[in-house]
């Protein structure tokens, strides 16, 4: 029996022992590579699935093969670039250290199972589901970060609810402004004069928790004594092994107003980027809006189109224009949706977002398409130089042309230091000096922005 046919058994076998969000995370992209002296080498897509498959799954791995196979053989887990180069990534770098009844504040219709998964996050939606399974060990802290509308919350709530359906363990969410608002509120005395019940019942809420969650962080900025207390929850949950998970609209380095040892322990564990969607996620994310909404039928492909090439960085704004077009339809005595209904019913809508829309994104479109790669490529880490040095060229555009900031343009290109921002504008007016022809494809992409 071939690789291909005994890992088709062993997938069918062990898909029946998993949930299917688990399933499909973890399996259903691995393949069987080879058998050798009773070492099995798989293939996963990546980095997160070695680590996550060998912690978490290796033991049941091996039980299943062993029945199908009736020999031992003890597991590797490869992505296909280290068979391909012989060289093996060390999964470690990637980020790995080490009951009062209350409201969880989760909800309940964020989940894994209906979270949309595309290349642009596939991998924080994988991480999140490795902490999810394994909370306070896998990942600790989890920080994600992404501008607004990208799906960080979804993510959070995802996490929560798999645990405390899957567990005992307690799971706390609450945003930054609560956490600030529950903080002033043990300041206040009883008639006793003192505030010990209140600060025994904040210490009780937020310390005797498995599972913290915490969103936009970003808003402790200006609260310097709350910092402090979230300083020292933070110690204790971590010391006891207990998962914090928090969210931001940037990395815990550009969170310059908050302490620097606040910023230091957001980088012990792993820090993940959601991007925004590109278009095929878009268009998944359309279809599976309408198909709630019983409309499948009713949304031409290329009212769909016209949709998801319109709303580019907002998940929220493209649920949006899906909600305007059918309450615009209904209005006009149930008219059938078409592309010319579609674009009176999102006129002004598509306006305000054309306004406002960020000029990054625009030179990162321009660029990509001058130089026959895409978007997400440019935002990468990537350093071959088909892609660093478009990468580069729009990086000194918007900053020399459009005057953005270091900061804000490191992290408009995935989450970038502003010294590898400097760097890269600093080599691109370096070039300028003796490349005249660099200086025409610049001026080409800088005459195309409106």
């Amino acid at each position: 029996m071939d690789n291909g046919k005994i890992w088709g058994i062993f997938l069918n076998n062990i898909k029946s022992q998993l949930s299917p969000i688990a399933f499909d995370t973890w399996f259903s992209e691995t393949e069987l590579y080879m058998l050798d002296n009773n070492i099995a080498k798989v293939i996963v897509p990546m980095h997160i699935h070695k680590k996550n498959l060998k912690e978490n799954y290796n033991d049941l791995i091996e039980d299943i093969f062993t029945e199908i196979s009736g020999s031992n053989f003890k597991f590797e887990y490869y992505l296909k670039e280290e068979l391909e180069s012989n060289i093996e990534i060390d999964t470690d770098t990637i980020g790995v250290p080490r009951a009062v009844t209350f409201e969880t504040n989760l909800n309940p219709q964020y989940t894994f199972d209906n979270f949309i998964v595309g290349e642009s996050n596939k991998f924080a939606h994988a991480t999140a589901l490795a902490v999810a399974e394994n909370p306070g060990y896998m990942y600790n802290p989890l920080f994600i970060y992404g501008n607004s509308g990208l799906g960080k919350t979804h993510l959070m709530h995802a996490i929560g609810n798999y645990i405390h359906k899957n567990s005992s363990k307690t799971v706390l969410y609450v945003t930054s402004e609560k956490f600030v608002s529950d903080f002033i509120g043990i300041n206040k005395k009883n008639k006793d004069g003192n505030n010990f019940d209140s600060v025994e019942i904040f210490k009780n809420k937020y310390r005797n928790v498995d599972v913290l969650i915490i969103d936009d962080i970003q808003y402790l900025g200006n609260a310097n004594q709350t910092q402090q207390e979230f300083f020292n929850t933070f110690n204790d949950l971590y010391g006891n092994n207990k998962q914090i998970i928090i969210s931001s609209d940037r990395s815990p380095d550009d969170l310059k107003l908050l302490e620097d040892r606040l910023r230091t322990r957001f980088n012990w564990g792993l820090t993940i980027n959601i991007l925004q969607p590109d278009f095929k996620l878009r268009m998944n994310i359309i279809d599976k809006k309408i198909e709630g909404q019983m409309l499948i039928k009713s949304f031409p492909v290329e009212v769909k189109e016209y949709i998801a090439s319109n709303c580019t960085s907002d998940i929220r704004k493209l649920e949006g224009a899906i909600t305007r077009v059918v309450a615009y339809a209904t209005m006009m005595n149930g008219s059938d949706i078409t592309l010319d209904l579609t674009i009176e019913a999102l006129k002004d809508y598509f306006v305000k977002s054309i306004i406002s829309k960020n000029k990054i994104d625009q030179v990162q479109q321009l660029v990509a398409n001058n130089y026959n790669i895409t978007v997400e490529e440019l935002k990468s880490k990537r350093r071959v130089a088909t892609i660093a040095v478009p990468r580069q060229i729009a990086m000194y555009i918007c900053r020399v042309h459009l005057e953005e900031s270091l900061p804000k343009i490191g992290i408009e290109f995935g989450g970038k230091d502003h010294t590898t921002v400097m760097h890269s504008v600093d080599k691109i007016k370096k070039q300028l000096k003796n490349d005249n022809s660099l200086e025409v494809e610049i001026n080409k992409i800088i005459s195309q922005i409106k």
